[in-house]
């Protein structure tokens, strides 16, 4: 199922083919299940992306790999 998100960090709108969404997962979550129990066939990339618009590539360079190892993690984050 194609879904059209746009990204909290970025503002750019973006569209995905998401693997295993149905329209009955979308419809469960959008009545209150967490998205996880919504959506167990659906990997955690594709989660985000439906949740916050926010795809691999912008995760990837927002939280690199190993940040928070170093003590480089993010304390808070406040969206507007």
């Amino acid at each position: 199922m194609n879904i059209t998100n746009k990204c909290i960090i970025t503002g750019k709108t973006n569209t995905r083919w998401i693997e295993g969404l149905t329209e009955e997962a979308m419809d469960d979550w959008a009545a209150g299940a967490m998205v996880q129990e919504a959506m167990p066939d659906v990997s955690p990339e594709d989660r985000e992306f439906i949740m916050t618009g926010i795809t691999p590539e912008v995760w990837a360079a927002q939280f690199p790999e190993g940040m928070a190892e170093e003590g480089q993690g993010v304390e808070s984050i406040h969206i507007i």
